[in-house]
């Protein structure tokens, strides 16, 4: 049921056929929208981030190396960053395959060391696969 004749020109007709599209305005409003929600989400990660390293309680601690002696004992070596006058609490734990704590010890750094490099070694329920130290707290 055509109405016209489309002979050789295309089916639809050509873009002369159609009126200019009216013009949109308001898309500089939504961009400034969503610039400022980027800039509030990357900020929020930022403080998170900022805030799990340990550089919002004083104390920064990294594991230098760990080694697993058996089933019943594991070994970590670490080093604390604090303020010299300030005494640190590091809880340090042992985990399986699983992913499941064996074993945990909080140990205590005393105030006039700065940064120390530590070594300790914890006994395990089961054998370690992995030592981390969960955290690290001016006391």
């Amino acid at each position: 049921m055509a109405t016209r004749d489309a002979g050789n020109g295309p089916v639809l007709g050509t873009p002369d056929d159609f009126p200019d599209r009216p013009e949109r305005g308001g898309r500089i409003v939504v961009h400034v929208v969503i610039g400022v929600l980027v800039a509030i989400i990357a900020g929020g990660w930022g403080y998170v981030m900022w805030s799990m390293n340990g550089s919002a309680n004083g104390a920064i601690a990294q594991v230098v190396s760990f080694h697993v002696r058996g089933p019943s004992e594991a070994e970590i070596a670490f080093t604390v960053s604090k303020p010299d006058d300030r005494e640190a609490v590091c809880r340090i734990r042992a985990m399986d395959v699983h992913h499941v704590e064996v074993g945990s010890k909080e140990v205590r750094i005393r105030p006039g060391e700065g940064t120390k490099q530590v070594k300790e070694r914890l006994g395990t329920s089961a054998e370690a696969t992995s030592v981390h130290i969960q955290y690290c707290n001016l006391v």
